[in-house]
């Protein structure tokens, strides 16, 4: 049943998404959309080498959408690239694919478990982990670069 996905605790962390808003001078800014429902999280990123330093986000999604954002906003400073983009794969996992939820810090995304069922939700909970490894992905193809072509 469709109250299944939205129990309490999804609400409750879809009440209280800390660190919205913007960042003055973001390593990079990432949206991500879904067309099926409309929701949209864009996010900006610090990083210092490997290790996200600060974050941001601006959350226009359902209680989903802003119940996963919320998660990602509560631990990701910190976090290391590689962990963050393992992570987007789990929860895909546990959405698609009946795989078991994150452990440790991540593990509030349990709650999340029961959209698995509901397909069309996929994507809105999808948003913050997509946005995330996108921006990671500018951040480190820039330094990529030759010093040079970045001017």
């Amino acid at each position: 049943m469709l109250n299944d996905i939205y129990n309490k605790r999804i609400i409750e962390l879809a009440g209280n998404i800390p660190r919205l808003g913007r960042l003055p001078d973001p390593d990079a800014t990432a949206t991500a959309h879904s067309k099926l429902c409309g929701s949209t999280v864009k996010i900006d990123l610090k990083m210092d080498g490997d290790t996200v330093t600060d974050f941001a986000h601006d959350v226009k999604a359902c209680a989903l959408g802003q119940a996963s954002s919320s998660i990602m906003a509560s631990h990701v400073v910190g976090s290391t690239a590689s962990e963050l983009r393992e992570l987007r794969e789990t929860v895909r996992k546990m959405l698609k694919e009946n795989g078991a939820p994150p452990q440790g810090k991540w593990e509030e995304i349990k709650f999340l478990e029961p959209v698995r069922d509901y397909k069309a939700r996929h994507a809105s909970t999808l948003l913050t982990f997509d946005a995330v490894v996108d921006a990671i992905g500018q951040i480190e193809a820039r330094a990529k670069q030759p010093a040079d072509a970045q001017g």
